[in-house]
Order: structure tokens, then C-alpha cells, then sequence
């Protein structure tokens, strides 16, 4: 059956598996509301449903399990002063929230290209399988926005200060470096995912959590670190500041091939996201459980679809993709902390809550 016919998102009963394939192959299943809502949906129907055992979650095509969310469309509704930015957040926030706590084994593919909504789609599961082609991102600071979909959750619990250059720098990790970034649990490779999601089709009714880890061990490679978490001292020594401007001058005293192109790819990024991101990261450290961090990035999130860093940020990488962003302000110093309060202020009735 061709995708036009099977529509943007699958959701089917195979065997003992309810598999979720996001189906927008040409956009490398970047997701929009409606998918969000028919996740939701599906999520319903396999958790009723007693023949259910294990939830599949993959991406269709070869390039990815997902580039993201529709940034495009958010672009749109915030040059119009929409609200398509509330709707779209409130509920993909509760969805990731949902994913976290979901009743039954949850077992994500995160091949090819993981970045953003799909990260929030993918990294929340009981199950979480990275391949030899993973390329997982958090490049939201790229845009003049942050790690948001519970980004800021994972990583301030990434070791040390990975998860602080991980999310300042937007860099990608690997599979290995996945699993030692803890957004993932271990590395499949993707010539055995047919052999693997088959089994899990077989997996018997009332299958337990350790029951499909035990499946999952017997393909994986053992592989736990990749090419970044062999800088974690160095990267540790930098990035384990609270201030943006602390890092930078770190950056620059410690002058090594790593510091001066980590500070080269900070200088790209938005200022005012990186002050938001670090700021959100440092607070997601002291957070309890997911839900706390989400409820953060909500309200950063409104703030920032009304900011023109965002508008700015979509515009250069993905409308008119000049790669040159003009940040207001454009350095880091001209970031002040009447700025930054607007993002972390309660919200009243728009605050998010969970179910």
C-alpha cells in the first residue's frame, strides 16, 4: 500500500505488536497536530486492547525515524500572532509525558535522523533502540529556540556535562554516544531490525518490560560510548557552568581543536536560546520526574512563538535557507536577566497540565 493511501500516520495491530510508523517519508516524517492527535488515538486503542503486548514505534523510508516537528507551519502561525503554537505544544507535551509512563512495553527505532519532535516521540520509551546510522539532535538552540519535548529532562541527566554541550551546540550523537547520553538504551544494527521487530510481533500476551529487554539484548551490540563521550572530562571542564558567558570564556582560555570549533558553533546559535537553555537545563537538574520539566518548557515554549529569534532562526535554516540569522540581541552580554524572566514566569490558566 503506498503512503497517500495509508496517510501520515499507521497505526495497526501485527501480531502481538500495535505499531506506530510515522508515514511522511519526504519530510523524514516531520510531525504535525494531526499526527500528534492520531498517536494519541492509537495509543488508546493498543493500551485497551488485551492481544496488545508491546507497542512499536518506527519511521518510514530510509532516512529516518523523524526530522522533527512541522516547523514550517509554526513559522506561519507565528508571523500572524496564531495560537497554532499553544495547541501544538500542549499537546505533544502531554503526549511525550504520556509515552514515559505508558503501561506497556514501548519500543522505539530510532534509526536514521532523530531530532526534536521525534526525540520527544522516541527517548520517553521503555525501549529505546539506536542503530549504526542513528543521528539523534537537539538543534533547537539553531533556531532561537531550546531542547524542549522533555530535551531539557534528558539532558540534565546525561553524564557530567554532556547533555549541557549537547544542547548548547546542537551536535550530533551516534548511537553509542546515544546510549551514553542516556536517550537511549542500546545499539541494534539496522540490517537486524527485520529479524528483531519480527520477534517482538511474536512477543507473548502480558509480556513484561524485562521480558522484551532480554529480546532486544540478544541483537544488540553492547556498543555504550561513541566519539563525544571520549571528551567528557574536557567537555566537562567546559560546559560545567551556570552562566553562557562563563562557558564562552572557558571555551576560548582552554583554546584546544575542540574548544575553538565548539566555540565557532555556539557563535552561530541564538544567544537568548542558549541563555533560555542552559538556564532550563540547570533548573530540569533539580526536577523530580518529567511532567516538572515540561510544564518549564511550556511556558518558555509560548514565549519563544512570540519571539522574533525564532521567526529569525526558521527563516534562515528552513524558508529562505541563507544559514545567516541576525539575533536579537546578537551577543550573549546584551542578554540581561529582564529578558530571560518572561520564559520561566507562571502562566495562569494557560499552564500545562497532565491528565
Amino acid at each position: 500500500m503506498s503512503g497517500a493511501e495509508e496517510g501520515d500516520l499507521v497505526a495497526r495491530v501485527e501480531g502481538a505488536a500495535g505499531i506506530i510508523r510515522l508515514n511522511r517519508p519526504k519530510a523524514i516524517n516531520a510531525v504535525t497536530l494531526e499526527m500528534f492527535r492520531d498517536i494519541d488515538k492509537a495509543l488508546d486503542r493498543f493500551e485497551a486492547d488485551p492481544a496488545v503486548a508491546v507497542i512499536v514505534l518506527e519511521g518510514a523510508g530510509e532516512r529516518g525515524l523523524c526530522a522533527g516537528g512541522d516547523i514550517r507551519t509554526l513559522w506561519e502561525s507565528s508571523k500572524v500572532n496564531g495560537d497554532l503554537g499553544k495547541i501544538l505544544w500542549r499537546e505533544e507535551y502531554i503526549l511525550n509525558a504520556r509515552i514515559k509512563k505508558f503501561p506497556k512495553p514501548y519500543v522505539a527505532f530510532m534509526d536514521g535522523i532523530v531530532m526534536g519532535g521525534g526525540v520527544g516521540l522516541s527517548a520517553h520509551a521503555s525501549h529505546r533502540i539506536v542503530t549504526d546510522r542513528t543521528k539523534l539532535a537537539m538543534p533547537e538552540v539553531g533556531l532561537g529556540f531550546f531542547p524542549d519535548v522533555g530535551g531539557t529532562y534528558l539532558l540534565s541527566r546525561s553524564p557530567g556535562e554532556i547533555g549541557t554541550y549537547f544542547g548548547l551546540t546542537g551536535q550530533t550523537m551516534n548511537g553509542p554516544d546515544a546510549v551514553h547520553a542516556k536517550f537511549a538504551d542500546g545499539v541494534v544494527q539496522a540490517a537486524k531490525w527485520p529479524e528483531l521487530r519480527e520477534a517482538l510481533t511474536k512477543a507473548r500476551p502480558g509480556a513484561t518490560a524485562a521480558d522484551v529487554s532480554k529480546l532486544i539484548s540478544g541483537f544488540a551490540t553492547g556498543e555504550t560510548a561513541g566519539p563525544v563521550a571520549a571528551k567528557e572530562p574536557l567537555i566537562d571542564a567546559l560546559f560545567g557552568f551556570d552562566r553562557m558567558e562563563d562557558i564562552f570564556a572557558a571555551l576560548k582560555r582552554d583554546g584546544s581543536e575542540f574548544a575553538l570549533a565548539t566555540l565557532k558553533t555556539l557563535n552561530e546559535k541564538s544567544p537568548r536560546g542558549m541563555v533560555v537553555t542552559l538556564k532550563l537545563l540547570r533548573l530540569a537538574r533539580a526536577a523530580s520526574n518529567l511532567e516538572e520539566c515540561l510544564v518549564r518548557e511550556y511556558r518558555a515554549a509560548l514565549e519563544v512563538f512570540r519571539s522574533d529569534d525564532f521567526r529569525e532562526g526558521v527563516r534562515a535554516a528552513v524558508i529562505d535557507k541563507d544559514r545567516n540569522p541576525t539575533w536579537s540581541p546578537p551577543r550573549i552580554e546584551d542578554v540581561t536577566p529582564q529578558m530571560l524572566a518572561p520564559y520561566l514566569a507562571e502562566i495562569g490558566a494557560d499552564e500545562l497540565k497532565f491528565n
